[in-house]
């Protein structure tokens, strides 16, 4: 494509995308198990919602960095995380439509997790896709 950039010679996409994946997921569930009490009020979500989420997020956070730490990972693993973030997607923009106690800002929030997961999503399957 014209105008597109390629990485730096040697970068794994692989690892980097799902890298980055840990390392925003579990900064995600730390902040909601950490904060769940103020961002209650914030995102109009209830703090044990929040905790749950959090815990969630956290565990498959790790096993995403798990993934991402691996020199050799199978493509399957791979798939079946990226189709994880694509059922998160749905999921942040089903909330995000029909749960009646958010606030504007976490409909917001919502939206925006489901975006960034969704174009993580995008970046891990072409790194898949890619691949050998």
């Amino acid at each position: 494509m014209a105008g597109r950039r390629p990485l730096a010679a040697g970068v794994d996409r692989r690892r980097l995308w799902f890298g980055a994946d840990a390392a925003v997921t579990c900064a995600n569930g730390v902040g909601y198990l950490a904060l769940a009490g103020l961002l209650d009020g914030v995102l109009g979500a209830g703090a044990g919602l929040l905790r749950s989420i959090g815990a969630g997020l956290l565990a498959f956070g790790v096993l995403v960095g798990l993934y991402a730490l691996r020199r050799t990972a199978g493509a399957a693993a791979g798939w079946a995380l990226v189709a994880l973030n694509v059922v998160w997607v749905a999921a942040s923009l089903g909330f995000a439509l029909g749960a009646a106690d958010l606030t504007a800002a976490g409909r917001g929030w919502a939206v925006l997790q489901a975006m960034v997961v969704g174009g993580l999503a995008v970046l891990q399957a072409g790194s898949l896709r890619n691949r050998g």
